[in-house]
């Protein structure tokens, strides 16, 4: 598969990745927007439970950071609409993750790497952060206290963790109770009245998200 280079408008594209074609859809800030020299890459929720790159979630915590001049790049996992391989619970999608990373900062070497994960996507978003080391890290509701391991993660100082106190799949005490055993700096943010998947509260968790990180922002591009 020929490499592709970053595009200079919005577009999708089959990126390379270990198990096949990784179905990639890249965003840029709207051109009243003064572009900063970031791009976050955006991780979506189980695949076998519908998740996708255009989970509403995903898709809104991808608009936030454009709205503050950062490029963005949303893949579906392994196995997920046209990427190629099968489900690996949370192993092969950090590879997944890994060749999306490694052609981000192979075509945008002057950029700061963010990466954001909602649910599953916050899941494999830790276990590669040790590896990747993403300049930020956003965790949204990361499922602590179910099936996937969450010992040995190795979050940046920039870390913003936004959990729904009334979230119906990630118990909100377990996620408060392990960040309180983390040896590591982060910013919680905790949304009143708010489920696991934001219903009814997608713009809350924009500015959520872009009350913390737009001190974190990297100067503007010339």
């Amino acid at each position: 598969m020929p490499t592709h280079a970053f595009p200079t408008e919005s577009t999708t594209l089959l990126l390379d990745g270990p198990a096949g074609a990784l179905e990639t859809a890249v965003d840029l800030p709207d051109p009243d927007v003064a572009p900063v020299p970031a791009v976050a890459v955006v991780c979506h929720p189980l695949s076998t439970e519908g998740g996708s790159l255009h989970n509403k979630v995903v898709t809104m915590a991808a608009r936030a950071l454009r709205e503050l001049g950062l490029a963005t790049v949303r893949f579906n996992f392994r196995s997920v609409g046209r990427s190629a391989g099968a489900f690996d619970n949370g192993v092969g999608e950090q590879d997944d993750l890994a060749a999306v990373v490694a052609w981000v900062r192979t075509q945008r070497p002057e950029a700061a790497l963010w990466l954001v994960g909602f649910s599953f996507g916050a899941y494999v978003t830790l276990k590669a952060s040790a590896a990747l080391r993403p300049q930020v890290l956003v965790s949204i509701a990361p499922p602590v206290g179910r099936e996937w391991d969450f010992d040995d993660v190795q979050p940046p100082s920039r870390w913003l963790v936004v959990q729904g106190n009334d979230d119906e799949i990630v118990d909100p005490q377990a996620v408060v109770d392990w960040l309180d055993g983390l040896d590591a700096p982060h910013t919680l943010v905790r949304m009143p009245d708010t489920g696991h998947f934001f219903h009814r509260k997608l713009i809350d968790l924009r500015g959520a998200i872009q009350h913390t990180v737009k001190g974190w922002l990297p100067a503007a591009s010339a």
